[in-house]
């Protein structure tokens, strides 16, 4: 009995016995492999809160600017082109992180409301430069306080240090993985 004793201690359990220990040790192991394949809460998943804060913003975005017709991302195109003045298209895809043929659809359907205009290059015929028109340098002039509106609310549970130290983190994150684009990837 003894022997049998130190041999459920050290983790031994022959097989088919049913007394308390090896029940006790039969649990005891179905919780360490439970354990370890238990799933892993999207709560607490950084992929899965990043897109949510993506649909919370991308919400606010349009409650604050939906007059306008314009998308968060045509947003960043008309910003992007006010700070160049000119641009290809390539250009402006590296500036806001997208692949150039959600950029190239994005500028055409910017084009169609004349707000911005895409010129054939001379020194490169099969490039587009763009710049916006004056209609979009109005309309830019326009949504701009709505937009910041809308990206302040993103961040508004945040306490202004919280804001600060939460935008010092993404800025990080980003810089540090800048060669990682699987937009750019997957689509040029």
């Amino acid at each position: 009995m003894i022997v049998m004793a130190r041999a459920l201690e050290s983790g031994y359990s022959r097989p088919g016995f049913r007394g308390w220990e090896g029940v006790q040790l039969r649990k005891a192991k179905k919780r360490r492999s439970e354990a370890r394949h238990r799933p892993w809460p999207l709560s607490q998943r950084p992929g899965f809160l990043i897109r949510r804060l993506h649909q919370i913003h991308v919400a606010l975005f349009q409650d604050a600017c939906g007059e306008f017709e314009v998308t968060p991302l045509q947003y960043s195109l008309l910003s992007a082109l006010a700070v160049r003045k000119t641009a290809d298209q390539t250009t402006l895809a590296a500036d806001i992180a997208l692949d150039r043929t959600t950029t190239t659809g994005a500028l055409k359907r910017l084009a169609a409301r004349n707000l911005v205009e895409r010129a054939v290059n001379d020194e490169d015929r099969r490039a587009r430069l763009c710049r916006l028109t004056t209609a979009g340098a109005a309309l830019l002039a326009k949504i701009e306080t709505p937009a910041r509106a809308a990206h302040r609310a993103t961040l508004g549970n945040l306490t202004e240090r919280e804001q600060a130290i939460f935008i010092d983190m993404m800025q990080r994150i980003v810089s540090e993985n800048a060669n990682r684009d699987s937009a750019t990837a997957l689509f040029d």
